[in-house]
């Protein structure tokens, strides 16, 4: 394939499938209050949180990891402000030691904490200010999860970024995205390129997949599953996924690899296509290419979505997943395509409401839906174009739910978001 193709999907992978603990978007709030508080040199006594409605709706029923069970804004705004270390970005609060622990349940109930929304109309906005020892400093997080775009103290910009896409940015490595050429990558794929990124994703990922089996989480789904399933491969893959979500909505410390900003997508991204590869006894290379495909195919979903939607996301990490499956059972694109297909066709509509521990038992649906999928085609069966909203080809149906879940369902992501703050 094209080596500027190659090397800009090979960026992706790089920059998408990075390490983060907890719910991201609670950690992202603590990251710029990290920021914010290093800026503001001592400890702040107001503390203003100004957020879009998607984040309020993200925040409200997830436990902040390392903080004994809290949750809430004011809860991940006091983590990253007591026990913060804005250097590690996502894994900010993932030193918090237990006297800590103790610092941040003291410091909410100190400090005077303010929430509200932002006007900004952004989708994915983050503005904190801190007041203390007669000084200011705010930080802002605009459109990612860790895409600073202003620092300030005592009314003084300090730090400023540029928000317009430049060269090589992420958003300009996603325009390049195609299923078909998703599948040329993997066939071309170096492994050592990529060997380091899906270890860490192996690692991470089935770690906490195995601690939600273990533990007391959410709602237990994983367990239910398992319990009620048998122990074949499909529910397996259902399960081990799911479990990890309970563990991490319900406030478990271990880090997972995120895919499109989202832990919950790149567990589902990947555990399903872990688990059928060591039923399969693929080769660690194999493996990696088949992770090369579901991640890509889930970020290439992703991206017309934007990062905050009515629209669940793990829908399209559960297609992702499907569809490197497909790659890992001998598919190319023919195959992964018409998997992608049937699979959006199955689960598309399914909605946000938050992250909780409902969030786990979605994972499970989006992974059934994705083996459905692929399962059809391999017996034959199949959506056609004129089917609801399935289009011709792969990259028009792609598109059709890009515009379902943008347009179609933004007075839907306004309604859930009354129902919640009701």
């Amino acid at each position: 394939m094209e080596q500027s193709i190659y090397n800009a999907y090979l960026r992706l992978l790089k920059q998408e499938l990075v390490p983060a603990m907890g719910c991201t978007e609670p950690i992202a709030v603590a990251y710029a209050a990290a920021i914010a508080a290093r800026e503001l040199g001592s400890l702040p006594e107001t503390v203003d949180i100004c957020v879009s409605a998607n984040i309020i709706k993200n925040v409200k029923s997830v436990i902040v990891p390392n903080t004994g069970g809290l949750h809430g804004l004011s809860a991940a705004a006091a983590a990253g402000i007591i026990a913060g270390e804005p250097e590690r970005e996502l894994l900010v609060i993932s030193g918090v030691t237990e006297q800590e622990q103790v610092q941040i349940a003291e410091y909410l109930q100190k400090a005077k904490f303010t929430v509200r929304e932002s006007e900004s109309g952004a989708l994915f906005d983050i503005y904190i200010t801190l007041s203390g020892n007669s000084h200011t400093s705010s930080c802002r997080i605009a459109d990612d999860h860790t895409n600073v775009v202003c620092i300030q103290k005592d009314g003084e910009t300090v730090y400023h970024r540029n928000q317009e896409k430049t060269t090589d940015t992420p958003s300009q490595d996603k325009d390049l995205l195609t299923v078909e050429q998703i599948v040329e990558f993997a066939d071309a794929l170096n492994v050592a390129d990529v060997k380091d990124i899906f270890d860490r994703q192996i690692s991470c990922n089935m770690e906490i997949a195995k601690e939600g089996l273990r533990g007391n989480y959410g709602a237990r789904i994983g367990q239910v599953i398992l319990k009620t399933g048998g122990d074949d491969v499909v529910t397996r893959a259902k399960a081990y996924a799911a479990a990890a979500s309970d563990a991490r909505m319900g406030g478990c410390e271990k880090p997972v690899i995120i895919n499109s900003g989202s832990g919950n997508q790149g567990i589902t991204a990947s555990v399903p296509v872990i688990i059928y590869a060591e039923e399969l006894g693929a080769s660690e290379e194999e493996t990696y290419r088949a992770l090369a495909v579901s991640n890509l195919v889930t970020l290439h979903l992703k991206s017309g979505i934007g990062p905050l939607s009515a629209y669940c996301g793990v829908v399209s990490a559960g297609c992702g997943a499907a569809a490197g499956i497909t790659y890992l059972l001998g598919g190319k694109f023919r195959e992964v395509a018409h998997t992608v297909v049937n699979s959006l066709a199955i689960n598309s509509g399914v909605i946000c409401d938050g992250a909780k521990a409902s969030c786990a038992a979605k994972i499970a649906s989006a992974v059934e839906a994705g083996i459905l999928g692929m399962q059809m085609f391999r017996e034959g069966s199949q959506f056609f174009g004129g089917d609801g909203i399935v289009s011709k080809g792969v990259e028009n149906t792609i598109r059709n739910v890009s515009r379902l879940a943008v347009e179609g369902m933004r007075k839907t992501d306004a309604e859930i978001i009354k129902i919640m703050l009701s």
